[in-house]
């Protein structure tokens, strides 16, 4: 895993997004952000699991499943399986010490 400070994410609203094999952060200090890390971390594994590309492909079709359910873009991206197990454990950093595989199945 590498961290990277990228610039181009102060234009967008989020903090950091996990790219496999990358973690690209908005600021520097996130660095140290434990919970950040973590949170992306989660993905890192969940992209891992299954195979990155079924990662991102089954991650578009559930946003937009959400999306055009529930007619609106955050609560469809906080729907999303692999984000509702994401945030959910991003604080309990021995989290992925103990995930079973495929464990974001149980957020479905």
């Amino acid at each position: 895993m590498i961290i990277v400070c990228q610039k181009p994410l102060k234009k967008l609203k989020i903090n950091g997004i996990a790219l496999f094999p990358f973690i690209f952060i908005r600021k520097p200090e996130d660095k140290e952000n434990n919970t950040l890390i973590n949170h992306e971390k989660i993905h890192l594994r969940q992209q891992l699991e299954m195979l990155v590309i079924f990662f991102y492909i089954f991650y578009v079709i559930e946003y937009y499943y959400w999306f055009f359910k529930l007619k609106n873009g955050y609560q469809a991206y906080r729907r999303i399986s692999f984000e509702r197990e994401a945030y959910t454990n991003e604080h309990d950093l021995n989290y992925l010490k103990k995930r079973k595989f495929w464990n974001f199945r149980k957020y479905l």
